[in-house]
């Protein structure tokens, strides 16, 4: 793939005051046909959460859309996980 991301991106947002323990995965991976696929994945730590794929025709628009998914889990609180949940 074209992109600069090598694996996923795990995301958490942890806030006492809110009762808030989330966390937000973001991976991309190939599909049969030549395309590439964004998993998500997401929900409170310690559950299996949900997950949503969106299927694009080329690795470069799902590289964008991943990107873009990032930057907003970001700007909403979201911060690098040390592990994976």
């Amino acid at each position: 793939m074209d992109h600069d991301e090598t694996g996923p991106v795990h995301l958490r947002r942890i806030d006492p005051s809110r009762n808030m323990r989330r966390f937000y995965m973001l991976a991309i991976q190939p599909t049969l046909f030549g395309g590439a696929s964004v998993i998500r994945n997401w929900g409170r730590i310690g559950t299996n959460g949900r997950s949503m794929m969106e299927t694009f025709d080329s690795d470069d628009d799902a590289a964008s859309a991943s990107a873009r998914l990032e930057r907003a889990k970001r700007r909403k609180g979201y911060r690098d996980s040390a592990r994976p949940e």
